[in-house]
């Protein structure tokens, strides 16, 4: 038997083969849920439950930090609200497409919410955070227009605040992190492939000192 294994390895290998069946079989990838996120194109675990749409190495550092006091702001919802969601007091979110507001409001529980704003002259998408006058533990961008909307969370972080701006790796949002490393921001910076897709993709921590997830 270990003959006839050893001998099915060496062709599967010899055709290319062997690495994505070993993956399929017994995988970082597996464990992670990359397989079941990429065929139901849903950003899930392996039990199929939502998760944000993050490399799996930045969910794997946030995940322990995360305290159930914590109230958060997120430009841009989907599975990260709800996952967010079951792990801290409040979470509000701004999305600009009513459709995909109208399919998340059924799946929310009751300490998430999602609003729908405009991205228009007034700047009501970007202006959301300041609706309510309150301050978050944490900020996250990953919507539209974003460096405007990370100039717009400073104000709205509590002194140990941090924002999260996923797919920071992008250029486009090189003026966010200019402006944060300005006002007295670190960065730390996660790369690593994300469910559904392939690639790999970076999400960045600012922080000051003495921040929420003592860092």
């Amino acid at each position: 038997m270990k003959a006839i294994k050893k001998l099915v390895w060496q062709i599967l290998n010899y055709l290319g083969l062997g690495g994505m069946i070993q993956l399929q079989l017994l995988s970082g990838l597996k464990e992670d849920g990359w397989f079941r996120s990429f065929h139901t194109k849903q950003s899930v675990n392996r039990k199929g439950e939502p998760i944000p749409w993050y490399n799996y190495t930045f969910i794997k550092f946030l995940e322990p930090r995360l305290k159930p006091d914590f109230q958060l702001f997120e430009y841009g919802a989907g599975n990260s609200t709800i996952w967010y969601a079951q792990r801290v007091k409040r979470v509000k979110a701004v999305e600009n497409d009513q459709n995909w507001v109208n399919l998340l409001q059924a799946k929310l529980p009751k300490n998430a919410e999602v609003v729908y704003r405009e991205l228009n002259e007034n700047k009501d998408y970007i202006h959301e955070i300041k609706a309510q006058n309150q301050q978050y533990e944490i900020v996250i961008v990953d919507g539209r227009r974003r460096n405007d909307c990370v100039m717009a969370s400073i104000e709205y972080l509590k002194p140990n605040g941090i924002i999260i701006l996923d797919n920071s790796e992008r250029a486009d949002y090189q003026p966010a992190k200019d402006f944060l490393q300005t006002n007295g921001f670190k960065s730390l910076d996660f790369i690593g492939m994300v469910g559904i897709s392939s690639h790999n993709t970076c999400t960045s921590i600012f922080y000051k000192s003495d921040n929420c997830l003592g860092i």
